[in-house]
């Protein structure tokens, strides 16, 4: 999709960043921030994936500049029981479980996930997880 959309994707990862953990889990992870920087940003495009150790954790942040999201929208993303499917810039539809799968992975492997966006100007997920020592 990345493509379709003219979107470029860059990496700036620092070597040898080793997660702790189930390697299905953190894949999902990763795949469902990225497809929804994708999904939300706009043709043309930039994606920021920025990866670094902090102490004991491996922190990734997925950044982009696409729709961004209100306050409340933010406040109730992890929430099951408050659905929130949005459409994307290129009408990409979507169930709005994503997220909420996400959050329980990152729960499972006791890391956290941050979120900060603006609407119109974009959003930063930021997620840590235990790194490998």
């Amino acid at each position: 999709i990345a493509q379709t959309k003219n979107i470029k994707i860059i990496s700036h990862l620092e070597p040898n960043l080793w997660i702790m953990g189930d390697y299905n889990m953190i894949h999902t992870i990763i795949r469902n921030l990225l497809s929804n920087a994708i999904k939300f940003s706009y043709p043309g495009n930039e994606i920021i994936v920025k990866g670094e150790k902090k102490e004991d954790y491996i922190e990734l942040s997925f950044i982009d500049f696409g729709m961004g999201m209100d306050e409340e929208t933010v406040k109730n993303l992890f929430r099951i029981d408050i659905a929130q499917s949005s459409t994307g810039t290129a009408g990409e539809e979507g169930t709005g479980l994503g997220l909420i799968l996400c959050k329980e992975f990152i729960n499972y492997h006791k890391g956290k996930i941050l979120v900060e966006s603006k609407k119109n100007k974009g959003t930063t997920f930021t997620v840590s997880l235990p790194a490998l020592e």
